[in-house]
């Protein structure tokens, strides 16, 4: 197998971006930009450090991040599986993308920039669910913010295909096989739910 090692030869296989590709780009949040992110209660943050990329979900109740000014975001960190990995690129190489995604709409707003992590007790406290608040913010510099093609989500029918979980693994029946069956397995599946309900904050 052959590959594309050059970007010369990478273009040749494409035309031309749209105009609106590229003119649709803005340097910080708009008010049309600003309405649609502030609808988004799911996005996807991607990071890059010395152990390699990282790409992690995050999702909240109502509006998944705050702005804080016209070109600053701040994103909470809930409650996940102290993995860190995000926050451990971050602290290293700050850049990152972040994809915000809405139910029912096949188009996703990407916002590329820089990120720093904080614990800064104001900050925190501007995201309190009855007195639980995340142990982090990740506040995120826009260096770019524009909205992706809507083909992706066409093709895969993400939001009209209906639910297609049926027959996929459970995480306890992965946990299982990566342990030799040491952890996971039913019970871990079982208690899964009334675990994640009472740790969701």
């Amino acid at each position: 197998m052959q590959y594309i090692d050059s970007i010369a030869d990478l273009e040749a296989l494409y035309g031309k971006p749209g105009a609106a590709s590229l003119r649709k780009v803005a340097r910080r949040m708009t008010p049309l930009y600003r309405k649609w992110i502030a609808a988004s209660r799911l996005c996807m943050l991607t990071t890059v450090g010395p152990a390699g990329t990282d790409d992690s979900p995050r999702g909240d109740d109502g509006p998944v991040v705050q702005e804080l000014d016209p070109g600053t975001l701040a994103l909470p960190d809930w409650r996940g599986n102290n993995r860190l990995d995000s926050l451990r690129n971050i602290v290293q190489d700050g850049r990152v993308s972040v994809m915000f995604l809405v139910p029912g709409s096949n188009n996703v707003v990407r916002i590329n920039g820089t990120a720093q992590v904080t614990a800064d007790a104001g900050l925190r406290a501007r995201f309190d669910r009855g007195g639980k608040q995340p142990a982090t913010v990740i506040v995120i510099t826009i260096d770019e913010i524009y909205s992706q093609c809507a083909r992706a989500l066409m093709r895969a029918g993400t939001w009209s295909a209906g639910d297609e979980s049926a027959g996929l693994p459970s995480m306890g029946e992965i946990l299982a096989e990566q342990t030799a069956g040491e952890e996971g397995g039913q019970d871990y599946d079982q208690a899964w739910g009334a675990r994640a309900a009472a740790t969701m904050w």
